[in-house]
């Protein structure tokens, strides 16, 4: 959704509320999509600085559904996202991404909620998610949940690269 700016950059110290419901059903990225399974709409306060600067602030509560990193079961995660954005009008769009502004949610005197949205979820994206903190995960082997139980694969194989070092001391056991 588009909010367009230009009245509140009008009147200078100027303070508007909008309550925008989130439109994005799912969050894609290169590590996959990851459904959005419950949102409350996005509460923002847009203020005017003076000097053509706008503040950005806002909240949003969502949860999405993102896999163990170990079982790969899905966990619903919560996100508690605090938004607090500055904006300088002065600077036009090719600025902008010549200087790797943040601030790519702005299309002109648009503010686009959903890409404001989508960059506070990337930089709030867990560094690991785990269905508990005791997770087993999957074998290796045979690829069982070992939540779920034991596997009968065997446990024992060591690493490759280890090989020739065993064949030491299988020589030594010899003697």
């Amino acid at each position: 959704m588009l909010i367009n700016i230009s009245d509140i950059l009008s009147h200078e110290n100027q303070v508007v509320q909008k309550e925008v419901v989130l439109e994005m059903e799912e969050f894609t990225f290169k590590m996959g999509t990851f459904p959005i399974i419950e949102k409350t709409p996005v509460h923002l306060i847009l203020t005017n600085m003076g000097n053509k600067k706008l503040l950005v602030e806002g909240m949003v509560d969502l949860s999405l559904v993102i896999p163990c990193a170990r079982c790969l079961e899905d966990v619903k995660t919560d996100m508690h996202l605090n938004i607090s954005k500055e904006v300088d009008m002065k600077i036009s769009d090719e600025e902008r991404m010549k200087e790797m502004d943040e601030t790519h949610f702005m299309l002109g005197y648009d503010l686009d909620v959903e890409k404001l949205i989508y960059g506070e979820i990337l930089l709030n994206w867990p560094i690991k998610v785990l269905c508990k903190e005791d997770c087993l995960g999957i074998c290796s082997i045979c690829g069982k949940n070992l939540n779920l139980g034991k596997c009968e694969c065997d446990t024992e194989t060591l690493d490759p690269r280890m090989a020739a070092i065993q064949d030491v001391f299988k020589k030594f056991k010899e003697v």
